[in-house]
């Protein structure tokens, strides 16, 4: 059942980008549809199962779900001849729920392919950072950036990822590292949420890491953070969550739960960025706070795994990111057998993993994480959904959430999407229940 703030997000966020227009797409091959009775994110053994359903048809009516089911269920005739309604023949294609991406950078100025080339050369993340490249690098770049032209470069990555079959998108502030450039960026995506076809959730992450002026005064950068930071972005209602890099050389648990505290007598629910570069306590640390979930886990063991069972937080992988810095795998294997629900993400940014292709993604979880593809393919849409708060609406074709499917290009099965991962495949990306470019 979808919550009253769900119906309210819809009515605000959602149904207004949408004109009445009806879609029916037909004659699927395969229909990716919400396993029966699942309402919330889907855990461990049970991430390996789909609900296929062949030569299926779904209706699509005033940007939401309205029925599916099997081309002989139902006759079709009425809406077909209905003036008003598109028809897409789906003939020997695949429909999947569309991306939900909860874990993205997605706002920045410029790139930084020349810190690519030192990694290649030999030097470490650590290593660059130091000498004021990798996010310091961003946040100089960001500052001489006004606010439109930020805004213009990340609606053209906005519009990419959906063309890839993103249908929703979690975007994280954390390249201003001052007050000032924080706040504009956080505006940004505020603009890119009332702007973008689809679901955006804002993201405070302040604690990224420690601007070069405040180098040795971490604790008084947090202070910057808690007494300045965190009251403007809630009085502006700038942000849905709050972030910290807690992790070695970033910021430690202890700052961590000063800036969640902080953050939660705000309004603002947890996430964390968590065991990238070591074992930071950030994973017990985010199970303390009820964070929505934790971030990244290449460095998981068996005591983060224990305290992600006895909780509600998700667990997050970006296997995108740890193949660009050249990281060790999250175990995602341990994570499915100890019934976690394990999530896929891109981390999308310009340090890390320059690419928001979700499909892309999904195919480095079978290849890297040792992931089925149906594993992956429910990591990166249902649970995605679940761990931006958006499960109630988005993240699965079921009567009444989202119209945002993605429709394949000709394929002969579903292992294929994430088999053949140098080939696009999306044919079609339709977000609201209308067609979008792809």
């Amino acid at each position: 059942m979808i919550s009253f703030f769900n119906i309210c997000y819809l009515r605000r966020r959602i149904l207004p980008l949408y004109t009445c227009m009806g879609l029916l797409i037909t004659n699927i091959k395969g229909l990716v549809a919400s396993l029966p009775e699942n309402d919330g994110p889907v855990r461990g053994k049970e991430l390996a199962e789909l609900n296929i359903i062949n030569d299926a048809f779904l209706w699509c009516s005033s940007g939401l779900i309205a029925d599916y089911g099997r081309m002989g269920d139902r006759d079709l005739s009425e809406l077909r001849d209905d003036e008003d309604t598109e028809v897409i023949d789906a003939r020997g294609r695949f429909v999947f729920p569309s991306f939900c991406d909860s874990h993205t950078h997605l706002v920045y100025a410029g790139s930084r392919e020349k810190e690519f080339a030192d990694r290649i050369a030999g030097l470490s993340y650590g290593e660059i950072a130091a000498r004021g490249g990798g996010i310091l690098n961003s946040a100089l770049l960001l500052h001489n950036t006004g606010e439109d032209e930020l805004y213009h470069q990340s609606m053209e990555r906005m519009e990419e990822i959906i063309s890839q079959g993103t249908g929703a998108v979690e975007i994280k502030s954390g390249y201003g590292l001052n007050t000032a450039d924080e706040l504009k960026m956080l505006r940004v995506i505020r603009r890119i949420r009332e702007t973008a076809p689809i679901a955006v959730r804002a993201t405070f992450l302040g604690a990224h890491a420690v601007p070069a002026e405040y180098r040795g005064r971490r604790e008084d950068y947090v202070d910057v953070i808690i007494n300045e930071m965190i009251p403007q972005v809630a009085g502006e209602e700038l942000a849905d969550y709050i972030d910290v890099f807690c992790d070695d050389g970033f910021f430690s648990v202890h700052d961590t739960e000063r800036i969640l505290m902080a953050g939660l007598k705000h309004g603002l629910i947890p996430k964390i960025h968590a065991n990238e570069l070591g074992f930071s306590g950030g994973v017990e640390t985010g199970v303390k706070y009820n964070a929505l979930s934790v971030d990244h886990l290449e460095r998981t063991g068996d005591k983060e795994i224990a305290a992600l069972a006895a909780s509600d937080t998700m667990p997050v992988l970006l296997p995108g990111a740890a193949l660009f810095l050249g990281l060790p795998d999250a175990p995602a294997g341990r994570m499915i057998e100890a019934g976690l629900p394990v999530t896929l993400a891109s981390d999308y940014n310009p340090g890390s993993c320059p690419t928001g292709n979700m499909k892309l993604i999904m195919s480095l979880a079978c290849m890297k994480l040792g992931m089925l593809p149906a594993e992956a393919l429910n990591a990166a849409t249902i649970n995605g959904a679940w761990a931006m708060g958006l499960g109630e609406t988005h993240g699965s074709v079921a009567r009444g959430k989202v119209a945002n499917v993605i429709i394949t290009e000709e394929m002969p099965s579903v292992e294929y999407f994430a088999y053949a991962f140098g080939s696009g495949l999306v044919w079609k990306m339709v977000a609201g229940g209308r067609e979008r470019g792809a």
